[in-house]
């Protein structure tokens, strides 16, 4: 907490804070890069998550199976089918304990409660640390906090645990491009689109970022 107080009084320390957090994550910026100022209130975007409805799935289905057909699909419509089963995968619950605090947990995001959200999404990962969207929703609430710091390391073992969630690379993408480090957001988007090609917009993020950092072709 004391470290969150002075990061916000004082711009400099909250750089350094963030750099921290980077170098833990195997992402540290160049040195002396600024951190923009945070969004408004309200006015956050928010990481990727899952589509509001998703199919039942089969716990054993085969996630290989299914990121395999992700790259394959011919169209945007059936990746959006494949997509939706692989997040169906990854949002069901190891537990009834985890799965009521997850319940819970977004209740209190719907009710703006954000601290109340975080503090329950402690407790899953407390009781389960394996399950990967606990981390991952945590990772969006402290991303809507502009708590980039913490948002990073939520991520960092989102992909310890599964390299491939493009939800997690494309976030950390965004998180790269908000506080000006274009060269790693490029690389998280481009290792994002290597596992699901038919991500929205974020195509066009590559395009943007590649005539930035590597200009333009001659």
């Amino acid at each position: 907490m004391a470290v969150r107080v002075l990061a916000v009084r004082f711009p400099f320390a909250r750089t350094l804070c963030l750099a921290l957090a980077l170098g833990t994550a195997g992402l540290a910026p160049a040195a002396a890069q600024q951190v923009e100022p945070p969004t408004p209130p309200g006015k956050q975007k928010k990481l990727p998550e899952a589509p509001a409805k998703l199919p039942k799935v089969d716990r054993t289905k085969n996630l290989d199976f299914l990121f395999g057909a992700l790259k394959a699909a011919p169209d945007d419509v059936s990746a959006k089918h494949v997509e939706a089963r692989i997040w169906a995968i990854w949002l069901q619950t190891p537990s009834d304990t985890a799965s009521l605090l997850m319940a819970r947990a977004k209740t209190a995001v719907d009710a703006q409660k954000i601290d109340v959200a975080i503090k329950l999404l402690d407790s899953v990962i407390k009781l389960r640390p394996d399950y990967i969207e606990a981390w991952n929703r945590r990772a969006t609430l402290y991303y809507m906090q502009n708590d980039y710091g913490r948002s990073l390391a939520d991520i960092q073992q989102v992909l310890i645990r599964e390299p491939r969630h493009f939800g997690a690379l494309a976030g950390l993408g965004m998180i790269m491009q908000e506080v000006g480090d274009e060269k790693r957001a490029l690389e998280a988007y481009r290792k994002a689109l290597a596992v699901n090609p038919h991500l929205e917009k974020i195509p066009d993020q590559v395009k943007a970022l590649t005539e930035k950092v590597e200009g333009r072709d001659i």
